[in-house]
């Protein structure tokens, strides 16, 4: 049979799909019954407990008197409040990604030559196999930059001669390949797509071995190469606070979870890139973007709190935007009173929207931060409070950097792909048994029925 429309949704297919439908609805009210926790989280929101790792810590509670009390959140890489981490770089440097991935992967923080010849490996690495952007990237162009680069991912198994290798020695090998290539895997796809999609010219700039992770994402995306300090500082701020953010978030998890099967790198590696993907979890950033693009064509007045409260509300009934009744960048699963990496980028974001003029929009964003907290706590029940998460603030600095909302989750891999190596080395070196979570089943057993004798339900 000869298909013409290859994605084309039949009646048969609608049909079909509702009985899928009728044959995958679950009970809600049995998760309780049972006390299953459903998404790994009890009643309350909170995560089950399925690993220990050294990695990195998330805390958003305090003990007080014996009770447990929500407190301004913290984030800690290797036990390093990364809030410090942040304020004790160099104003002038912009290579502490690097020396954040470098505490990740080895536990402590490098010295002044341990740095440099980390950078130095990275900097090795920093190139693509003969002839892979022409047979890979430019040759299949996606509309997507997520499945671009996972798809670069996969095919990278076919260059390496040691593909299948997981010692240690070997997997560390090619999770510092990846952290090096990930900004040009994700850059020369969108290259590739803005030339055959939007009909632009092609430009591919090859990395420069002095700059910084950060600096090789705006040399090689901007036509000109050109950018300020104060921009590559930013985008390396905003790649320190992305990297990782404790074992159990979805991505992160997947790493572990495929890691633990035995299987290579890349597999490993890209199973993680389509967790990212997911609108719920990496594809929050452009959402407030988009929401605050809608948000402007309609407000009269950017600054008045009564016009800006009553389109809020508007997004939590469901009036206005996606109709989803969400406000995008607020809240997290974890953190309530605040979100460290929020307050850490908020510091830099204000410096930036001046040197961009963007003072207008900057005032509109610090304006939504303010209300939404409140709008949500008077139409919600909620059993925890809300906050600018880091997302609300990275799809605004990424615009004023000027990249694209295609690479904003991109952007979000380059940097977590330090983190999932952390956790994948941590994985490998533990060498323990397959993940196998347990699933009860609740379908009653049935007698077989010829098929002489079915009737449909």
């Amino acid at each position: 049979m000869i298909i013409e429309n290859y994605s084309e949704i039949t009646p048969e297919l609608e049909s079909l799909a509702e009985l899928s439908k009728k044959s995958s609805y679950i009970d809600p009210e049995l998760y309780t019954t049972y006390d299953v926790k459903r998404g790994l989280r009890d009643l309350n929101g909170k995560g089950v407990l399925v690993g220990i790792t050294e990695i990195s810590e998330v805390n958003s509670k305090k003990f007080v008197d014996g009770k447990e009390v929500p407190c301004d959140g913290q984030l800690f890489y290797r036990g390093y409040n990364v809030q410090d981490l942040v304020k004790n770089l160099p104003q002038e440097q912009h290579f502490g990604f690097e020396e954040c991935a470098y505490l990740l992967l080895f536990g402590t923080l490098p010295t002044k030559e341990q740095l440099e010849d980390f950078k130095g490996i990275l900097a090795h690495y920093r190139s693509l196999p003969p002839n892979f952007v022409r047979d890979m990237i430019m040759k299949s162009p996606s509309k997507d930059m997520m499945n671009s680069l996972a798809r670069s991912v996969l095919a990278l198994y076919s260059y390496d001669d040691y593909a299948d290798d997981t010692s240690e020695p070997n997997v560390l090998r090619q999770c510092l390949q990846l952290i090096a290539n990930f900004p040009l895997l994700s850059v020369y796809s969108y290259a590739a797509y803005d030339y055959y999609y939007n009909e632009n010219s092609l430009i591919i700039h090859q990395p420069r071995p002095d700059y910084s992770t950060a600096e090789n994402i705006l040399h090689c995306l901007r036509p000109d190469s050109k950018f300020t300090p104060l921009e590559a500082k930013l985008l390396d701020v905003a790649l320190i606070l992305h990297m990782e953010h404790g074992g159990g978030n979805n991505s992160t998890f997947t790493t572990h979870l495929v890691s633990s099967s035995g299987t290579d790198t890349y597999a490993a590696i890209a199973a993680a890139l389509g967790s990212l993907k997911g609108p719920k979890h990496g594809g929050a950033n452009i959402k407030v973007v988009r929401m605050f693009e809608d948000m402007k064509s309609h407000l009269k007045d950017w600054e008045d709190e009564e016009e800006v409260g009553t389109y809020l509300r508007a997004l939590l009934h469901g009036e206005a935007f996606d109709n989803a009744g969400l406000i995008y960048g607020m809240g997290h699963a974890i953190y309530s009173v605040s979100d460290p990496r929020a307050l850490t980028f908020h510091s830099f974001v204000e410096d930036l929207a001046i040197e961009k003029g963007m003072e207008k929009e900057y005032r509109l964003y610090e304006l939504v931060a303010k209300l939404a907290p409140k709008i949500i706590a008077e139409e919600r029940k909620i059993y925890k409070g809300v906050s600018p998460n880091v997302d609300f603030y990275s799809g605004f600095v990424y615009q004023m950097l000027g990249i694209p909302g295609e690479l904003f989750t991109p952007i979000f891999a380059i940097a977590r792909i330090a983190g999932w190596s952390a956790h994948r080395m941590e994985e490998i070196c533990h060498k323990g048994k397959i993940m196998r979570p347990a699933y009860m089943t609740v379908c009653q057993h049935k007698k077989y029925i010829p098929i002489e004798d079915r009737v449909v339900d």
